[in-house]
């Protein structure tokens, strides 16, 4: 046991000096490539199901900050740390989670982006038809966007209500859904207003997966990894919001006030959000599409005013507390995407 203890401790010194040589590392002098890696069979699984489904278009994928195509290109930028476990260690501890995870949802988000390299490569998005049935391709891009989760407009594909957000993204989604193998969209959305939508999908894939498209993928990607790991953090860690001290009342009825965190079957409340913080702020971004930065606000408010109010949960008490508690955030988060506050006053 004393050298099992050791050889964990070693091991997070070990960490915790390639974490800190990491973060100060230029992204582009790392020498990552996406040959040979996790995600050279995925992008060669997506090139066969766009082969089979009648499209003859293989934007290549390079290594970028993030998921997407760059405007009007049809190239594919996925996330670099996806093709190195160390740098996914890292991004996971920073930023909670990862944007994609499992090889099935790096399939998701490829789909997704081939969806726009596709509507890129022959600019469907000035057509009428497009406009109609997708909406205004100018229309302002909004980070934060008032989803409606009822909606049936649009398809489901990528987590919170994404095909919402913006007429490229609602193509980019419906485009994904249609061409993911085994996917029987005629019968799943049969009675959905986003069937036209996949159906105009069905319709100019026939009509031009097979033309050279009218758009080259020639992109300069030489700047998109000239930075360090640490500058890219810091662009991209979530913006606090500052909250006033107004929940504290229903964090008391939520919580035992007064119990020793001594006592063997209770523990600091504080304690308890920390265990729960991320799948919590996973779950309620997902089912409200409120941006995971404001919910994840909320519950370190939550976890601050929990220790300074000394709040403990008893053990026995957790799994109810669980689903009271998500409810409550829950309803919160929905204040603020709809009413513009987390207390409706």
């Amino acid at each position: 046991m004393e050298r099992r203890a050791e050889s964990f401790e070693s091991a997070q010194a070990s960490w915790s000096e390639e974490r800190e040589r990491l973060l100060s590392s230029r992204v582009d002098e790392l020498g990552l490539k996406i040959a040979g890696t996790r995600l050279e069979p995925l992008v060669a699984q997506l090139y066969r199901e766009l082969e089979a489904a009648g499209i003859d278009l293989k934007p290549p994928v390079f290594l970028s900050d993030e998921w997407g195509c760059p405007e009007g290109v049809p190239a594919i930028g996925v996330p670099f740390y996806l093709v190195d476990a160390r740098l996914s260690r890292l991004e996971k501890e920073v930023m909670e989670s990862l944007e994609a995870e499992t090889d099935a949802e790096i399939m998701a988000y490829l789909r997704h982006e081939a969806g726009h390299a596709f509507n890129y490569a022959y600019k469907l998005y000035e057509s009428e038809a497009w406009h109609e049935l997708f909406g205004p391709y100018s229309r302002p891009y909004r980070e934060h966007y008032e989803p409606n989760p009822f909606s049936r407009q649009f398809v489901r594909h990528i987590a919170g209500w994404y095909a919402q957000k913006h007429p490229d993204e609602d193509f980019a989604e419906t485009f994904a859904v249609w061409v993911t193998p085994g996917s029987d969209w005629q019968r799943e959305y049969a009675d959905w207003g986003c069937l036209r939508k996949l159906e105009y999908v069905d319709h100019t894939v026939r009509e031009l997966g097979r033309r050279p498209p009218i758009v080259a993928p020639e992109y300069d990607t030489e700047s998109e990894l000239a930075w360090s790991i640490a500058d890219y953090h810091r662009r991209l860690v979530y913006q606090h919001v500052e909250l006033p001290a107004y929940f504290d009342g229903d964090l008391k009825d939520l919580f035992e006030v007064g119990s020793s965190p001594r006592d063997r079957d209770v523990r600091p409340a504080s304690e308890f959000l920390r265990s729960l913080r991320r799948t919590l702020v996973a779950n309620v971004s997902y089912w409200t599409g409120l941006h995971e930065g404001i919910v994840r606000s909320l519950i370190e408010h939550f976890i601050t005013r929990c220790d300074a109010l000394s709040l403990s949960v008893r053990d026995d008490a957790r799994q109810a507390l669980l689903t009271n508690l998500t409810s409550y955030v829950t309803t919160l988060c929905m204040n603020r995407l709809y009413k513009g506050d987390f207390i409706i006053k």
